[in-house]
């Protein structure tokens, strides 16, 4: 009876061990996609993070990134410990796989809450940031963020064309007589802005801050979604990590 028992509880080891490394291989593959799209987040429009009022999109993508690193280290470690059969790795093993966990709630967390606050900030920040800083001293970046966001999303102004009635810059000797920014031509040439007409340049319902929004809303949907399906993911592994330290004989620390 007793060896019955040490054979079943032998192959119950052996089958969570070989669950485990599955898991482990599938999780290592995760880890590459949750930071692939950290950085995909990060680099794809790196431009517009200089328009947003606060830092918690980047917060989320970086969130991202860093838990996808740690997966993947994680990963290797899971099947080092899974198949030397030593609790002590496994301990390790878990840890990390709860502190991965935490990280990706947390940005899924902030995504979430991004998401409902971002038409409030953009509406208070957008135009304020078009108005005083395009083409000023220092602020290259958002200058080349406006230019970008107006000549990709097809849109003038933060909510309309009259925005840039109040720019610095346009106001300015320096903006040659012109209406809006070049970037705002639909057939973008040096000088283009001078002409404020509707043949000429993008006037758009709602303007840039719609276009940006929604732009940004979906980078945070498949930032928050990421982020909670892997870390619902680990759940499993945590799980079958528990059942095999619990299953291998103490002597194996």
């Amino acid at each position: 009876m007793g060896a019955n028992e040490d054979k079943g509880g032998k192959c119950g080891t052996i089958c969570l061990k070989y669950l485990l490394f599955t898991f482990n291989f599938l999780f290592w593959l995760a880890g590459g996609v949750v930071m692939a799209v950290g950085v995909w987040s990060l680099v794809e429009k790196s431009e517009y993070i200089s328009l947003l009022p606060s830092k918690t999109y980047a917060a989320s993508a970086y969130i991202l990134v860093l838990a996808g690193a740690i997966v993947m280290v994680t990963g290797v470690l899971g099947c080092c410990a899974t198949f030397k059969e030593q609790r002590r790795l496994l301990r390790v093993y878990f840890v990390l796989l709860l502190c991965i966990f935490l990280l990706e709630i947390l940005s899924g967390v902030l995504a979430y809450i991004y998401y409902q606050q971002l038409n409030v900030e953009l509406k208070l920040s957008l135009r304020e940031t078009m108005v005083k800083k395009y083409q000023q001293v220092d602020q290259d970046h958002v200058t080349m963020a406006v230019d970008k966001l107006q000549q990709e999303f097809k849109c003038c102004g933060s909510n309309s064309t009259s925005d840039w009635a109040d720019s610095v810059w346009i106001r300015s000797s320096k903006a040659n007589s012109r209406f809006v920014p070049d970037s705002c031509c639909k057939s973008l040439t040096e000088g283009c802005g001078n002409r404020d007409h509707p043949s000429n340049i993008y006037k758009v319902e709602g303007g840039c801050i719609s276009k940006l929004e929604n732009f940004i809303l979906d980078h945070l949907k498949i930032i928050g979604a990421v982020g909670v399906g892997i870390a619902s993911v680990q759940v499993i592994g945590m799980v079958i990590t528990c059942c095999l330290y619990r299953s291998l004989n103490v002597d194996t620390l």
